[in-house]
């Protein structure tokens, strides 16, 4: 069984753990903050990234972000300077993913969430639980999808966006990099780069 290291020790890599099952040894968190380093209750430890030259060949789930961090995930987790092929994907056994779906790596899919024909979910993307990713659409590398998210058919967003949990993306629109959707907002129209939107129907804010 290959060993795996979760980074950072936030909601996300706790979340990931479910998804785990028997696929991997379980070896740690990583956490740059020095007050999460340490043995945890729950038995595990903690590390800082020096645990990766100890463990050469060990794999890594690198799931941060939030926010208030998420224009800022690919400069976070491109500093592992880690091979594409240490980062692995993990689906929860209770997710729905099509045959014909494509997933990158160092992918979280959490329970309950389906992803549909067709659909291409780039890397280093997070898919909280009971989201639907409807046929055709396309999810940019470093986006963080909320949890009871429902993706239109034939909707592309792009690399390095936020879509807060409970909102509603309209069929066929573009949602472009860097972007914020929040808390239960409904999208029904395409966004342009930068955007930070609530509300339903979606509205601007600064």
């Amino acid at each position: 069984m290959e060993q795996l290291f979760i980074f950072p020790f936030n909601g996300n890599g706790l979340e990931a753990l479910d998804c785990i099952k028997n696929q991997f040894e379980l070896m740690g968190f990583i956490d740059d903050t020095i007050e999460k380093q340490g043995k945890h209750a729950f038995g595990f430890e903690v590390f800082d990234r020096s645990i990766l030259e100890k463990y050469p060949d060990a794999k890594v789930l690198a799931v941060p972000g939030s926010p208030s961090s998420y224009t800022i995930r690919d400069k976070i987790i491109s500093e592992f300077n880690v091979h594409d092929n240490r980062f692995v994907t993990l689906i929860h056994p209770n997710a729905s993913v099509s045959p014909f779906a494509k997933i990158g790596y160092n992918t979280l899919i959490m329970a309950g969430v389906v992803i549909t024909s067709n659909a291409v979910i780039d890397n280093h993307v997070c898919i909280l639980p009971n989201t639907v990713i409807h046929h055709d659409v396309k999810i940019g590398e470093y986006t963080l999808i909320g949890s009871n998210v429902s993706v239109a058919g034939s909707t592309t967003i792009a690399n390095n966006c936020y879509i807060g949990s409970g909102s509603k993306i309209m069929n066929g629109i573009c949602i472009e990099k860097n972007s914020l959707v929040g808390l239960g907002t409904t999208v029904l129209k395409s966004l342009p780069a930068n955007s930070k939107v609530v509300g339903n129907p979606a509205r601007f804010i600064k």
